[in-house]
């Protein structure tokens, strides 16, 4: 029988980490209980390490080919093997107080340091992507997710001679909650960013107050084909998927409805989707209107292109989600900035 590749790196994974068991005076033991995963498209530097060199380890070529990997290696070879278990516990949420300027990719040193060369300043491999990407994480525990929360650093900021801090990085996703799939995947909008960039994404797991920090290169403005090791993804980024109504009202003769939903909220901040549904006749295109009523605005938003004036939004369709059939529906979302009462808006709906 024929053995993957993808599987015999796993095996020379757990065999090399009882190895090293034996072998290195300090080691962090990372039990299956814990130990959940990664980004692996774009690759976090941990699990990419791993994933160009796995089963080649011993290849002379990393110290010249990629030498971030190479001395993340020679620091530490448990940073490669145990690269699904970059997290730290018992947060309560303040990441910026757990994990220090210039410690973004190690998750604050968590660990003992296991992860520690992972900071290290320079040229990781970078992995070409198209400005809006599909991130995906691999859970191998299934443990779910509260939350992830989306940063990228801003247009200007060298990663090869700059180190990582908060200051650096833009927020520009929250998501909902995700169930026990161990497939979490969320589709982000890098803007007009050109050029290398970090991804720092921060994964909430469910089951504990375990987040993962984890630190993505790439070079926006290229590439739109995925990697053959990572996981498939099902929705093209151009095209999402479109669900049926859950909450909107039975539509009318023609026209569309629009309904708001809250999915997630914080001190400051929130989450929100809109669905919108057409009527009984098809619509080539769709505009929702509303006035917040207590100061609140939108910071970032997807599938859709959202302008404000004042308390005033308007949301058109994107060029890929304006026609829909009688009854059928799609949806845009948006992360926002409130103070004082989060209350849900009206919403009125226009189709063309």
């Amino acid at each position: 029988m024929q053995v993957s590749k993808r599987a015999r790196r796993l095996v020379i994974s757990v065999v090399a980490a009882v190895v090293a068991g034996f072998t290195m005076v300090v080691i962090t033991q990372i039990t299956p209980a814990s130990a959940h995963g990664s980004v692996t498209d774009p690759p976090s530097r941990n699990y990419g390490c791993w994933d160009r060199w796995g089963d080649d380890h011993l290849n002379p070529n990393m110290a010249q080919t990629d030498p971030m990997c190479a001395q993340a290696w020679q620091a530490n070879p448990n940073t490669m093997w145990n690269w699904n278990g970059l997290f730290r516990e018992n947060v309560g949420g303040n990441h910026q107080a757990a994990v220090p300027d210039g410690q973004l990719c190690s998750g604050g040193r968590t660990q003992g340091g296991l992860y520690a060369s992972l900071d290290a300043i320079g040229a990781w491999v970078a992995k070409p992507i198209p400005n809006n990407f599909t991130l995906t994480i691999t859970d191998g525990a299934r443990h779910g997710a509260d939350y992830l929360l989306i940063y990228i650093t801003k247009q200007g900021f060298d990663p090869t001679t700059q180190p990582l801090t908060w200051g650096s990085l833009e927020l520009i996703q929250r998501t909902g909650s995700y169930p026990t799939t161990g497939l979490y995947q969320a589709q982000v909008n890098a803007g007009n960013r050109t050029g290398r960039h970090v991804i720092y994404t921060i994964w909430q797991a469910s089951h504990l107050d375990q987040p993962y920090y984890l630190c993505s290169d790439v070079i926006f403005g290229g590439g739109s084909t995925p990697p053959v090791t990572t996981p498939p993804v099902t929705p093209p980024v151009t095209t999402p998927p479109v669900t049926p109504p859950v909450t909107t009202p039975p539509p009318g003769n023609g026209g569309c409805t629009a309904t708001y939903s809250k999915t997630s909220e914080w001190t400051g901040g929130f989450g929100a989707n809109v669905s919108v549904t057409a009527g009984s006749s098809a619509i080539s295109g769709w505009t929702v209107r509303w006035t917040w009523a207590n100061g609140q605005s939108i910071t970032s938003s997807w599938n859709a292109t959202v302008t404000s004036s004042g308390s005033a939004v308007t949301a058109a369709n994107a060029s890929y989600n304006g026609r829909l059939n009688a009854g059928q529906s799609t949806s845009f979302g948006f992360n926002g900035a409130w103070n004082g009462t989060n209350t849900a808006p009206t919403l009125s709906c226009t189709a063309s």
